[in-house]
């Protein structure tokens, strides 16, 4: 028996405000199916979906997902079946599962799923139990299935960031898509497998080492090799000067 999702109290986000703002540049571009869309359309708004899912640092040729672009192509799926594709998908999971814990990963799926950030940390307990217990197909259809999802973006628009712009402040909040996919969990966890050594500065490093005594026979050597080298520029000379009539050999 699963766990049902544990209770928790929404804070006021932005989002859960009304806007009264007019449309501007600084608003997200919606990207949806309702209206009979042409190829190039359904191309943006593939493309949106990779923005959205993927985020802007792995947008790669190596994690698209053609099987589920020619079906939304076709309309045998829809937008929302398309976001649980690449969201379940292998690639997904090896570059946002994998790398980070289950808190990490609800606070991304939320923010790249739902548009928003998660209102608490009892939310984002609440969704890793659900991770835990149900696994990362459950816990996404549990997110997809939500009526929160279902009421800001349906059957057939991407999600997006809503309400990013606060007017009160001078500045807006950072988009999504510029969060880093890991945190430092993951950079403990590569550091604990020895990927990063840690090293003491230059100058503590840094010891004067007395140079090798060498042996007898090493330093007859030496002497021969640069008697012989001085010996050949000697001659050399010599050869110059001849060919100049200076001295006669």
């Amino acid at each position: 028996m699963s766990i049902p999702l544990l209770a928790y109290a929404p804070s006021s986000q932005n989002q859960r405000v009304a806007g009264f703002e007019l449309p501007g540049d600084e608003h997200p571009k919606i990207y949806t199916t309702d209206a009979t869309a042409a190829t190039a359309e359904i191309n943006e708004l593939i493309w949106a979906a990779y923005r959205q899912i993927f985020n802007e640092q792995q947008i790669l040729v190596s994690n698209r997902q053609l099987a589920l672009e020619s079906q939304l192509k076709n309309r045998s799926i829809t937008v929302r079946d398309f976001i649980r594709g690449l969201t379940i998908s292998e690639t997904f999971r090896l570059r946002n599962y994998d790398t980070n814990n289950n808190y990490r990963f609800v606070e991304m799926c939320v923010q790249r799923l739902l548009g928003r950030n998660v209102y608490s940390q009892q939310e984002t307990i609440s969704w890793s139990i659900i991770l835990a217990t149900k696994g990362l197909h459950g816990f996404i259809n549990a997110l997809l299935n939500s009526e929160e999802y279902q009421t800001n973006f349906g059957e057939n628009t991407v999600p997006y960031q809503r309400r990013r712009i606060i007017s009160q402040h001078h500045l807006g909040e950072l988009p999504f898509a510029r969060f880093p996919r890991y945190d430092s969990y993951h950079r403990q966890q590569l550091a604990q497998l020895g990927y990063f050594q840690a090293k003491a500065p230059l100058a503590y490093r840094w010891e004067w080492q007395k140079p090798p005594y060498l042996k007898a026979y090493q330093v007859i050597s030496l002497a021969t090799l640069y008697a012989g080298f001085i010996l050949l520029g000697v001659g050399a000379i010599f050869v110059i000067l001849a060919y100049y009539g200076v001295v006669s050999l």
